[in-house]
């Protein structure tokens, strides 16, 4: 492997692990903005609710406070997923492998 070679996969190294890094990142200011918000949320419904007679426990346990957190941590996970589960079935590995495959066929068909 010359020196050109080298520097284009380290290269390419960096950038695959640039782009890991801006996903991780990415993912943990979702998470975030997901606690903020639904807690924001959360903190409204409770307290209009506490305001119209309700106990703390119905306010609490109505089921409207948690559709949100249901409804956007189901989205949440897929995010997650879609960051950190690396060598699932066709992940990121997958994807690896056959761009290598691919680039191997090219190189056999310009030497036959």
């Amino acid at each position: 492997m010359n020196t050109d070679d080298q520097k284009r996969e380290k290269t390419e190294r960096y950038m695959r692990a640039q782009k890991k890094v801006e996903n991780i990142r990415g993912f943990y200011v979702h998470l975030l903005v997901y606690l903020c918000i639904n807690l924001f949320i959360s903190i409204k419904k409770i307290s209009r609710n506490l305001d119209n007679g309700e106990t703390f426990n119905e306010a609490f346990f109505d089921v409207g406070t948690f559709v949100v957190w249901l409804a956007w941590g189901i989205g949440l996970a897929f995010h997650a997923f879609n960051v950190f589960v690396k060598d699932g079935k066709l992940g990121r590995s997958w994807e690896e492998r056959k761009i290598k495959e691919y680039m191997e066929e090219e190189k056999q068909k310009r030497w036959n």
